[in-house]
């Protein structure tokens, strides 16, 4: 899957000509996520990486504005199949991001120095799911029934749920499917962001 990095920093040098580097404000917010939303509709990347790095403080105001309407916006498919992974993030960026996060009940996947995490809200089981397809890096259904002991339509609705919040990938699985078999439907493979 294609991806590409997007530093932030270098959207708002080319925004904003005064030089700040405060992600502050919903009124500085709207420029950015208009920004980052032509950049998401028009390139035929479908995993952006939002690079933090060297960007200063981040208000609660522009976090809303930006990051949780971009993250509800990919919930509900206006981008088509988009992914977004956040990068490069300070504890305090952390802080804000994730409480307008929370309040929308959204949940976006961050990388840095010491791994991944979640932020925002994300239900128990559907965490404890995603951290399974982020250890093996690609999980079946058959493969996420049998280590976790539970049933097809149980593993299906978590693994489907996971996907349709943009925290995996989806890919079709055709290699090694026997074509005797068709009335299986379709079967997928769910693939972690970050391989």
């Amino acid at each position: 899957m294609n991806k590409r990095t997007v530093f932030l920093k270098k959207v708002g040098d080319d925004l904003f000509r005064n030089g700040t580097k405060e992600w502050t404000g919903r009124s500085r917010g709207v420029r950015i996520r208009e920004t980052l939303e032509r950049m998401l509709k028009e390139n035929p990347e479908a995993r952006v990486i939002l690079d933090f790095s060297g960007s200063g403080a981040v208000d609660f105001s522009w976090a809303d504005e930006v990051v949780a309407k971009i993250i509800s916006r990919l919930w509900s498919n206006e981008y088509g199949e988009r992914y977004l992974v956040l990068k490069g993030l300070t504890p305090s960026q952390i802080e804000n991001i994730e409480v307008a996060l929370e309040r929308k009940k959204l949940a976006v996947l961050a990388t840095g120095p010491d791994g991944w995490r979640i932020m925002g809200s994300l239900n128990n089981y559907l965490a404890h799911t995603l951290d399974e397809v982020m250890k093996r890096k690609r999980l079946t259904l058959k493969e996420l029934s049998e280590a976790e002991g539970i049933g097809m339509n149980t593993g299906g609705t978590r693994l489907l749920n996971l996907y349709k919040k943009r925290l995996v990938f989806r890919v079709e699985r055709t290699r090694g499917m026997k074509k005797e078999m068709p009335h299986r439907g379709r079967q997928y493979v769910y693939e972690s962001l970050l391989s």
